[in-house]
């Protein structure tokens, strides 16, 4: 028989040792800590990408004796640089079960710190303050992504603020783990702060508007202090002007002069000169329709834009044209000149409108956009008769014996549209809402004296990560004797997605009764009063759900008659706003059962 080298033996004998011992590593639990720290330490230990694996019992007791190490370095970021920590393994049927108890202990906090600013930055007030409010404080925990934050934002400050030349002079921290405390030194020096140079138009690949133009949006003298909030907010103007696709403001520091002037260059590529729209549509009123539009983005050098628009359905058809010039001299906005005509001819109502407007429009701040407006508006209207039984209607005929009216108004308007929210496309927090102010003379080219008012307003609140709280109102009173004189479309109208779910458009308010299985017709009322609570919650990023009541009134008298939707949602956070399905039920006589809406877009 031969004989077994020794040396052969032995590693045979450490193989079989070693799978003997290896096992499936099932569960990792860590405990004693809160969730956020728990969460890091679960992604900092490499025991965990094991779990479900079979490992060798060598590897085995390498990832346990890391784990103490990974959990403690682990845990420096929030503070807490000497934790007590135990890890535990429990081993049965070939899979092992490690347990992980944490005593964070006493957190390290900040005994000394000197953060300071030299130079020309040290007497910046704006600084000054940012200075203030860099966590953490004396006292506070040394939580390394605060520090992190605070010294990076400090840091981005400067250069917005054209300190271009600001350097560390001091960056040290230095932990002393016997005494739990943290000594910060943290100094800049800033260098002097620079100014606006000439700002440099471009235009590829061809020049679609007058350099001319764009200049008048430059607000600041050349030569004044650099801030890059003023980059942002030509940027902005440029984008709302809507002629180019892409915007590339860039200051050229490396470019600037013995006094500091940094040249600004913007780079321009034009958009697609012409916007071509179509679709389809369909209405319980006005039936199945089509629309068409075109909308011209620069129709000449001076930056005048153009948009025709047509709306063609059975029974309701509009037809808009609309011309506009930019306007700087006073507020960033438009000169604009639309003429629409409309035709709606449904089982009760047959109306005609033509409405010339000329509007300044004019953006006061980021928050706050004011529109100033002339309307000349020509209507005609009818609502169909109530059947006689002595003399039928011909029922090709409707209107067959209505009494059409006609009236002529022209009025000014001012509009006021003011939004302070954190996200305009998904807003948690902050308030928005429009207010407009109209009314004609008697005589003065209006057929009766009138003045309305009509506001509405949303309030957001997130709640949690997860949730918000959204509440709505609306507010309209019309000052007039001569109501009867009063057009439809100068009337106040409640019911339907964006004002109560639960009744169909128009159906709450003053109207012509149902007849002949036909529903009855809103004929607009006096005043309107509306009320929403809403509230969301979402289970993943992009999808949730939605419980809300809605109640209100459009109504002539001197108080609402109100009536109340409840109802319930489905949300959907599309890239161009919310996606909103809602299935309602009114709970005071509503024309349906229940009604079901489709919106999508901002929320305002």
């Amino acid at each position: 028989m031969p004989r077994i080298p020794l040396c052969l033996a032995a590693a045979v004998l450490v193989f079989s040792s070693a799978a003997a011992q290896a096992a499936r590593v099932d569960r990792v639990e860590i405990s004693g800590l809160d969730e956020e720290m728990t969460e890091n330490v679960r992604v900092s230990l490499a025991l965990h990408d094991a779990i479900g694996k079979e490992v060798s019992g060598r590897r085995l007791g390498y990832l346990i004796r890391e784990a103490e190490n990974q959990t403690r370095k682990a845990l420096e970021p929030f503070g807490y640089y000497s934790p007590s920590i135990d890890v535990q393994r429990d081993r049965e049927d070939g899979a092992v079960a490690v347990r992980i108890v944490v005593d964070p202990g006493q957190p390290v906090r900040v005994r000394n710190r000197d953060i300071a600013i030299i130079g020309a930055g040290g007497q910046d007030r704006y600084l000054a303050r940012d200075l203030a409010n860099f966590v953490p404080g004396e006292g506070g925990v040394f939580h390394h992504p605060d520090y992190d934050g605070s010294r990076n934002r400090l840091s981005r400050r400067l250069a917005e603020r054209g300190y271009f030349d600001a350097e560390f002079a001091s960056r040290r921290v230095e932990i002393t783990r016997a005494d739990h405390a943290a000594d910060i030194d943290l100094v800049w020096t800033s260098g002097e702060r620079y100014n606006m140079g000439p700002t440099t138009f471009s235009q590829s690949p061809e020049r679609v508007v007058n350099d001319e133009l764009l200049e008048r949006l430059v607000y600041w003298d050349e030569g004044s202090y650099y801030h890059q909030g003023r980059l942002d907010r030509l940027r902005t103007s440029l984008t709302r002007l809507d002629y180019f696709s892409t915007i590339d403001i860039e200051p050229m520091v490396e470019d600037a002069n013995a006094e500091r002037e940094v040249p600004i260059q913007v780079s321009l590529t034009p958009a697609k000169r012409s916007i071509y729209t179509s679709g389809l549509s369909y209405g319980t009123d006005s039936g199945a329709g089509i629309r068409l539009g075109v909308e011209r983005r620069y129709v000449n050098m001076r930056g005048h834009k153009a948009l025709a628009q047509i709306d063609y359905a059975q029974r309701r058809k509009t037809l808009t044209v609309q011309y506009r010039v930019p306007a700087f001299a006073w507020l960033d906005g438009w000169y604009t000149a639309s003429l629409q005509a409309a035709d709606e001819q449904t089982d009760y109502v047959d109306t005609r409108r033509v409405e010339l407007v000329g509007s300044r429009s004019g953006q006061y701040n980021e928050r706050l956009n004011l529109v100033a407006s002339m309307h000349l508006l020509r209507e005609r209207w009818a609502y169909a008769p109530e059947e006689d039984p002595d003399n039928p209607v011909d029922p090709g005929d409707e209107f067959a014996g209505a009494l059409y009216r006609y009236a002529t108004f022209a009025y000014p308007s001012l509009r006021a549209e003011y939004i302070d929210v954190d996200d305009r496309l998904f807003p948690t927090a902050g308030i928005g809402g429009s207010m407009t102010l109209r009314g004609g003379v008697e005589g003065a080219a209006s057929d009766a004296t009138f003045a309305q008012l009509h506001a509405r307003a949303s309030w957001f609140r997130g709640i949690g990560d997860s949730s918000r709280l959204i509440v709505r109102g609306e507010l309209g009173h019309t000052f007039t004797d001569a109501l009867v004189a009063m057009p439809p479309s100068l009337r106040f109208y409640a019911g339907g997605d964006r004002s109560i779910r639960g009744y169909d458009w128009r159906e709450v308010g003053p109207r012509i009764p149902a007849r002949d299985g036909r529903k009855a017709y809103a004929l607009g009322a006096k005043n309107v009063v509306t009320a929403s609570v809403e509230f969301e919650r979402y289970f993943t990023q992009t999808i949730g759900a939605a419980v809300f009541v809605d109640s209100g009134d459009a109504f002539d008298g001197t108080s609402p008659d109100w009536r109340t939707g409840v109802g319930i949602g489905a949300r959907y956070k599309s890239p161009v706003g919310p996606l909103k399905l809602d299935i309602a039920r009114g709970l005071d006589d509503p024309d349906s059962s229940f009604t079901i809406g489709l919106s999508i877009g901002a929320e305002f």
